[in-house]
């Protein structure tokens, strides 16, 4: 029920396991995910299609942030499904308190395996407590799972007295150490392509020129949404015959600023970001679409800053002809899987695991980290010299959820 890329990961995973004979699936979630002073809606309340409609998987909403009583309940459920396996899906240091509970004590359990699905390590937003969270959440693992060399490293760096053997797809493990599988993040299978989609029709109702560049999904700093502004600001002072989509929900955003509960949870988390984060690692007041007006691309970019339910986003990727991942650091992105399924060529800067997987000039075109040159260098050979589609189809084609489910069962 919860919004965004982790909520379509672990639904697509379990619906990869429900497929495969003898394996039963259960979903143990969240009531409430994040501590309830911070002001965000994290409830998807657009998407109208059942994701699980056909499936046998079970879900259980029972695990609630603010009550350490319903991790005691969560551990007492997972023992009473008593299964072989309990994979937690890894995104966010906050939540290392509570899942690293459930971890600890679930791992007492004979008989269950703990794997942490990893999705990062060292936290995107850079907070001085993330650290601290993550080691509390992920150490009582027998397994885990990276997307990245980059998070697999990251692990080393955590838990420096750990040893770790790292075995990619075909691989085989050659130690003792704790086994890490490095895969990939899978191509999502949710998102269909509308093979009548009429891209000249879309392209007339939204306001698009012929070459149309998008930014999909939340708008985080780390997602760099200001570069691709600045980037796309100089292309269009050279063409008149460019645009932006930017479409994604303002992620600090979400709430009714004019009631008093929205103004309370600002105050409190306000005073909460002083005492504990250090100031750069406040994205609050984080507002790139201010660059739109700035330079004055109202006619060049389109906006949709709302929350976009999964009906509605194929028409944004199939209108579109490339994919901006300008982020400031990176591991392997929703966004980007998404971009696969629909074969969109990408754009990225050559931070985190982007080189491993962009291969510049074939698959899309890599620009240089805080370099609005280079970005917009990239933006025009996508024009100048376009990457054939059939390129990123096969960059994509082993990328599947059913191979994934597979190598994490076979362990």
């Amino acid at each position: 029920m919860f919004k965004g890329g982790i909520a379509n990961y672990n639904t697509s995973l379990a619906k990869a396991f429900d497929k495969m004979d003898g394996v039963h699936v259960h979903i143990v979630s969240w009531t409430q995910q994040y501590p309830a002073i911070i002001p965000r809606d994290f409830i998807d309340r657009k998407s109208k299609t059942d994701q699980l409609e056909g499936t046998g998987i079970k879900v259980h909403y029972i695990t609630n942030y603010n009550n350490p009583a319903s991790w005691a309940a969560t551990v007492k459920l997972i023992k009473n499904l008593n299964p072989d396996k309990v994979i937690f899906q890894w995104a966010i240091a906050i939540q290392g308190i509570p899942l690293g509970y459930i971890a600890r004590r679930l791992r007492k359990v004979s008989g269950i395996e703990v794997l942490f699905d990893l999705h990062f390590v060292i936290q995107k937003e850079g907070s001085a407590l993330d650290n601290s969270f993550t080691r509390m959440g992920i150490k009582h693992a027998d397994s885990y799972v990276v997307h990245a060399y980059k998070t697999a490293e990251e692990l080393k760096v955590l838990f420096p007295n750990n040893e770790f053997d790292i075995a990619a797809r075909g691989e085989t493990f050659k130690s003792k150490g704790i086994r890490v599988h490095k895969l990939y993040h899978p191509v999502y299978d949710m998102f269909k392509p509308d093979p009548d989609f009429d891209i000249t029709k879309v392209k007339n109702e939204l306001g698009l020129k012929t070459y149309v560049f998008l930014f999909f999904g939340f708008i985080r700093k780390y997602k760099g949404l200001h570069n691709v502004i600045e980037a796309f600001a100089k292309l269009s002072q050279e063409r008149d015959d460019v645009s932006l989509l930017v479409v994604g929900e303002s992620f600090w955003k979400t709430l009714d600023n004019s009631k008093l509960s929205t103004r309370i949870k600002n105050l409190t988390f306000g005073l909460a970001k002083s005492l504990f984060l250090k100031k750069q690692d406040d994205e609050g007041e984080y507002n790139p679409l201010e660059l739109i007006k700035t330079h004055g691309l109202e006619n060049n970019v389109f906006v949709d800053n709302e929350f976009v339910p999964n009906e509605e986003v194929a028409r944004y990727f199939q209108v579109s002809d490339n994919i901006m991942l300008f982020y400031l650091t990176a591991t392997p992105s929703g966004v980007e899987s998404i971009g696969y399924n629909f074969n969109m060529p990408m754009l990225a800067t050559n931070v985190g695991h982007f080189p491993e997987t962009v291969v510049d000039g074939y698959n899309g075109y890599l620009a240089e980290d805080n370099n609005i040159t280079s970005m917009t260098e990239a933006m025009k050979k996508s024009i100048e010299h376009p990457i054939n589609r059939k390129h990123v189809a096969e960059t994509s084609a082993e990328m599947s959820w059913e191979n994934y489910a597979l190598k994490i069962l076979a362990g």
